[in-house]
């Protein structure tokens, strides 16, 4: 069955716009300041869905445009502007950078309270991929048997990686999950957090001896890779869990992922498109940190 990211994300943002409508009660509108570099089709796009988004819940993003010829301390200049700026509760710095720029010098200079992106190492909020994984993982458990009976009664939905159904971390914890990949942007953060949730996943990578045997053995396989054809029918098992993180542009000119949708429907009991799957989770559940920044910053 494809799970419909699109559809989840929804959920996600009718929840987030009551918060939101408290907070204007107070006069106060979530603000986030979005750094971007360049005119990178895919960041464009990106942030501007960020906006749109935004716009949707009665939140509020403002771009800020740079050159590829920016430096460091001119962008390190803006970054401790919004720091210190009261009306600014979330700070976003769009990736990927011009090679001279020193991004985790960017990371550590950005105020904790306001990294809504989770990069800051002591920044409050998870990272918005992996929670839009753990999210849609949830979403697939109440889809199951086995959450039926649980999803008759939950009065709540999942909120920053902190469940506290029982029943789901469980059934998680139970899981064989494989994680194709541990980049610093993609498997790496997601293998850290269901490691914190209390799953214990097995890591694929480039090293990894026999990894379609491994594979084949998975209930759950989150793939990020971005190459084509890393997941194909041959190397997993009737009724695996496909989530695919790994994006890429195709020769066609259309993006894909690490599996092609029509080899593996018949086999995977649920699976993720791409695109419409993991990425609009993902927005949403940045638009979540913001909304949870602002909260904390005004309380």
């Amino acid at each position: 069955m494809k799970i419909d990211g699109k559809e989840i994300a929804e959920k996600i943002y009718s929840t987030l716009q009551v918060r939101v409508e408290e907070l204007k009660k107070k006069n106060i509108t979530p603000h986030l300041a979005v750094i971007l570099v360049g005119e990178n089709p895919a960041s464009i796009a990106y942030v501007t869905l960020k906006q749109k988004k935004a716009s949707e819940i009665n939140a509020k993003v403002t771009i800020h445009r740079f050159e590829t010829t920016v430096t460091t301390d001119e962008l390190l200049q803006k970054v401790k502007e919004l720091n210190v700026d009261p009306k600014v509760h979330g700070i976003l710095i769009q990736r990927p950078l011009p090679p001279q720029i020193d991004v985790e010098k960017l990371e550590s200079q950005t105020a904790p309270q306001k990294d809504v992106d989770g990069f800051h190492p002591a920044s409050p909020y998870t990272l918005p991929l992996p929670l839009a994984v753990v999210r849609i993982i949830e979403e697939v458990y109440y889809s199951s048997s086995e959450g039926a009976k649980e999803n008759e009664s939950r009065s709540s939905r999942f909120a920053n990686a902190h469940s506290n159904n029982k029943e789901f971390l469980g059934w998680l914890k139970s899981q064989n999950i494989v994680v194709l990949g541990k980049g610093p942007t993609g498997g790496g953060p997601i293998i850290k957090l269901l490691k914190k949730l209390g799953a214990t996943p097995t890591i694929i990578d480039s090293k990894t001896v026999n990894p379609e045997k491994v594979m084949k053995k998975a209930d759950v396989i989150i793939a990020s890779i971005g190459r084509e054809h890393v997941v194909n029918p041959e190397n997993i098992k009737p009724g695996v869990i496909l989530i695919g993180v790994g994006i890429l542009r195709g020769k066609d000119g259309k993006l894909k992922g690490d599996y092609d949708e029509e080899n593996i429907k018949d086999i995977a009991v649920f699976y993720t498109p791409t695109p419409g799957g993991v990425g609009p989770v993902n927005v949403a559940m940045l638009m979540e940190n913001l909304i949870t920044a602002t909260e904390r910053q005004s309380s």
